[in-house]
């Protein structure tokens, strides 16, 4: 099972927390995967960047050890005492395709690798609301037109009745980026993905001018959110 956690603070001083938080999460009992990611201001990768904002997506054994980890972990302890604002949510896979820094992070505990290609991973089929971790290492001579043809997928998402929320989210400026959305269910995504001019133009771009080095794309079951994003639960009264 994976979890993702958006916390904001009060003031920018908690970039500190970045390198702070890596030993203890190192250290988590059951954590198999984790990412710490920078947030940007608008609803996909962006250039801009929120400072006061971050994100933890993490692959647990189970979800023994996130309750673990959200109960005894100093992390999650500051989370509760010193965060303006912080939401949580489990999330139960359904589908992946692609590599995170040359692993799979779904991969069952122990495997040797994961594949480069190929269709997604599928799960058993789902209603309700969906979870999506859409993720890409840039090539840098293809970064410039990556930038430019990100408004118009931002704009989209603004317009898009079935997207939920979003956020883009980054482990490295510039060139590691990923989005993190909720949307009302499967056929909202799809009409995003297969409907929407700027969203088609952008993946046929991706794929004919060899824009990623890496990518993955990954689809979950969101479950037992807690907490708010921009003074609310999106999934409250979903599902």
């Amino acid at each position: 099972m994976a979890s993702f956690h958006l916390v904001r603070y009060a003031g920018v001083d908690a970039m500190r927390y970045m390198a702070f938080d890596r030993p203890g999460l190192r250290a988590a009992a059951g954590l198999r995967f984790w990412r710490l990611l920078g947030t940007g201001r608008g609803r996909s990768m962006s250039l801009g960047a929120d400072l006061r904002r971050w994100a933890l997506f993490a692959v647990w054994d189970g979800e023994a050890a996130l309750d673990g980890f959200m109960g005894s972990s100093a992390i999650a302890a500051r989370w509760r005492a010193e965060a303006e604002e912080s939401w949580h949510v489990r999330l139960a896979p359904l589908a992946s395709r692609g590599r995170w820094g040359g692993r799979d992070p779904f991969a069952p505990a122990g495997a040797a690798g994961a594949r480069r290609s190929g269709p997604p991973r599928s799960g058993t089929r789902h209603s309700g609301p969906v979870a999506v971790l859409t993720r890409a290492s840039i090539r840098p001579a293809r970064l410039a037109a990556f930038y430019r043809s990100i408004a118009a997928v931002d704009r989209a998402l603004h317009r898009e009745d079935g997207c939920v929320a979003s956020v883009g989210v980054g482990e490295w400026p510039l060139a590691r980026q990923a989005t993190f959305s909720l949307w009302e269910d499967e056929a909202a995504i799809a009409r995003f993905a297969y409907r929407g001019g700027a969203h088609r133009d952008v993946v046929g771009r991706v794929r004919g001018e060899d824009w990623y080095a890496e990518e993955l794309f990954a689809r979950f079951a969101p479950h037992g959110s807690e907490g708010t994003w921009d003074g609310r639960d999106p999934l409250r009264g979903r599902g």
